[in-house]
């Protein structure tokens, strides 16, 4: 395994999303399967069907990020765009991949390949095909950005297709403690806490269960010790403010 930490951003893309008709869960399984590899995933941005946005933020974050996945914009119709605009962010044109023809043409047929379905052959020049085992249309990589199906199904396909191209860092591992408090209770221990383990991501959520408040203290690191550590006191912090032992859930 590496010892230098990789970190990544997810850019998904389409209207749909930002208008609230379809509800994105692309980005829960990529944070969930990359954490697995010890892969932070750091930022996430949704932008529109435009060009312009597409471009400006490929270009922002596959220099700030280890890797970039992309989701949505890679299909047959108008508004996929995804394309042209990974294309223009690197500087290259738009070629027709021929391996990607003859997996369409294998899916759909010589005789019903038609233009809008040939589209999904296009890649900008000098791309890596990413598998599509469900659809046969693939995906693509250039430099340290994954270009996936916004479909779930298929970007998940995708994603198992490629991670084998990825980092393998120390897996991030996580302990949640949830306790009927006030998250106001806890914040000036949480505090000192986290300045006594700066490697553990310490994270307070609040919510409310059956009109009583409550909350869930998410921490999160890569040496099972030190989470450990960090835990044992964010228990003990809990107690010290009147829960009872059993009032503490651990996950």
């Amino acid at each position: 395994m590496s010892e230098k930490a990789a970190t990544a951003a997810a850019l998904v893309i389409g209207n749909e999303l930002l208008s609230g008709r379809t509800q994105d869960t692309n980005l829960a399984y990529l944070g969930q399967r990359l954490a697995a590899r010890g892969i932070r995933l750091a930022e996430a941005r949704f932008v529109s069907d435009e060009e312009e946005e597409i471009v400006g933020a490929v270009r922002a974050l596959s220099e700030r990020y280890t890797y970039v996945f992309t989701t949505g914009g890679i299909g047959p119709t108008h508004d996929d765009i995804t394309a042209a605009a990974i294309a223009r962010a690197f500087g290259r044109r738009l070629v027709i991949d021929p391996v990607a023809e003859e997996k369409l043409k294998k899916y759909y047929g010589v005789e019903t390949l038609s233009a809008p379905r040939l589209k999904m052959a296009t890649v900008p020049e000098g791309s890596a095909l990413i598998d599509n085992r469900i659809s046969s249309a693939p995906g693509f990589r250039l430099g340290n950005v994954f270009v996936l199906a916004g479909v779930p199904v298929i970007m998940q396909a995708m994603f198992e297709s490629l991670q084998d191209q990825l980092q393998e860092c120390e897996p991030i591992r996580s302990r949640t403690l949830t306790a009927p408090l006030g998250e106001s209770r806890l914040a000036e221990g949480l505090a000192e806490i986290q300045r006594r383990y700066p490697d553990v991501g310490i994270g307070s959520y609040p919510f409310a269960r059956e009109s009583r408040v409550a909350v869930s203290i998410v921490l999160r690191g890569t040496e099972e010790s030190r989470l450990e550590e960090a835990a044992g006191e964010v228990a003990d912090l809990m107690r010290t403010l009147g829960v009872a032992e059993g009032d503490i859930e651990r996950h």
